[in-house]
């Protein structure tokens, strides 16, 4: 059974960083892409970035683009979110995610796997 669990999140203001971590268990996942998205209030949940477990390319949003940075650790099974410079249009909650493959994909529907989510809330 594949679990992915979040922590990290929390209460920043404006210009601050947040860390947040994915441990992922129950297989190897040397051929998954692992991804950040999230979803703020009233709004559809959009993708932030992803990695490619296997040959370690990434792919990011636009308007995080130099403040976030996702990387993993294959010994930990762990993938991290750096973000940095954070704004209040930052805040929502953050789900990890899993897919299947090499491809990444930018659809919430492509990934098979989810975490529970962390809130991250930024303030002016």
């Amino acid at each position: 059974q594949v679990q992915l669990v979040e922590s990290g999140g929390g209460l920043v203001q404006a210009g601050g960083s947040l860390r947040l971590s994915c441990a992922a268990s129950g297989r190897t996942f040397s051929d998954y892409v692992m991804g950040w998205f999230r979803q703020a209030p009233g709004k559809e949940r959009e993708f932030v970035t992803a990695i490619s477990w296997n040959n370690g390319r990434t792919y990011y949003l636009d308007s995080v683009k130099g403040r976030f940075t996702i990387s993993r650790d294959n010994a930990k099974n762990t993938v991290y979110l750096q973000m940095n410079s954070l704004k209040p249009e930052d805040t929502a909650v953050y789900y990890c995610a899993a897919r299947r493959g090499i491809q990444v994909v930018s659809t919430p529907r492509g990934y098979d796997y989810w975490g529970q989510g962390t809130q991250v809330t930024v303030s002016s």
